[in-house]
């Protein structure tokens, strides 16, 4: 209860917006003041319980609410009617940059939203976006925040579960262990071809943009950014919460419009 009633004074008179991000497996909540985060959550199962504890310590005016699966019409109604402003992001939503991209129906909502979310944090460069999670996407958004377009190839874990899956004696590794240059068992191997391959991948990405815009700025994302940080011969900058910084930019746009 202080602490609550600390929240609620320290914000009073503010218009403080509620980022839902929903993902395959979790749901991402945040609260921000403009452009400053001021807390985050993930919440593995409803996200009904923790939304409600943010509404009681924040006075939550405006909100946006994203999703990877089907929309869950429960949440949405919920967020509607308890902010002053809601926004679903959807394929009617204005964004602050311009999609090149041939085929934008098929464009996942937590692209975009790095997207937006690099070209908001380093405006007037031409950036690079790795988001490393369940899939690896490589976003390209120029200076001028034109979209360009982007890469999907499979994630960390994704890459052990499919070399466990379709061989037959192969075992299920994971990055937890040390990687090598070259692997001298069956399991250092694996670990080793996943992750040096990944970080080739990634290397490889970054050295052929910047052939193209030799000023590229390059973003990592993702729930295995951190891991990948520091094995990267490139330059780059980790932000663990880029997709939701871009969903809030998102949110301000359609605020401000």
């Amino acid at each position: 209860m202080y602490f609550a009633f600390l929240c609620s004074l320290n914000y009073r008179g503010k218009s403080l917006n509620l980022i839902v991000e929903q993902g395959n497996t979790a749901t991402k909540v945040a609260v921000y003041e403009h452009d400053e985060l001021i807390e985050t959550a993930v919440c593995r199962a409803s996200a009904t319980p923790g939304l409600d504890a943010l509404f009681e310590r924040y006075p939550l005016v405006n909100g946006i609410y994203s999703t990877v699966r089907e929309r869950d019409e429960a949440l949405a109604n919920a967020l509607s009617k308890r902010l002053k402003r809601f926004v679903f992001f959807d394929d009617r939503v204005r964004l602050p940059l311009e999609i090149a991209y041939r085929t934008p129906d098929t464009l996942g909502k937590d692209r975009i939203a790095a997207a937006a979310g690099a070209h908001y944090l380093h405006p007037g460069s031409d950036v690079l976006v790795i988001d490393a999670g369940t899939a690896i996407t490589y976003e390209v958004v120029e200076a001028s925040g034109r979209y360009v377009g982007g890469n999907i190839s499979p994630g960390l874990t994704t890459r052990f579960r499919a070399l466990h899956q379709f061989t037959e004696k192969l075992p299920l590794v994971d990055e937890a262990g040390p990687v090598s240059l070259i692997g001298t068992g069956t399991e250092t191997a694996v670990r080793a071809g996943v992750v040096n391959g990944i970080a080739y991948e990634m290397d490889g990405y970054i050295s052929a943009l910047k052939e193209v815009y030799p000023g590229l700025f390059v973003f990592l994302t993702g729930g295995h950014s951190f891991y990948f940080e520091k094995r990267l011969k490139s330059a780059i900058f980790a932000a663990i919460n880029l997709v939701l910084t871009g969903l809030n930019r998102i949110l301000e746009y359609n605020v401000e419009n």
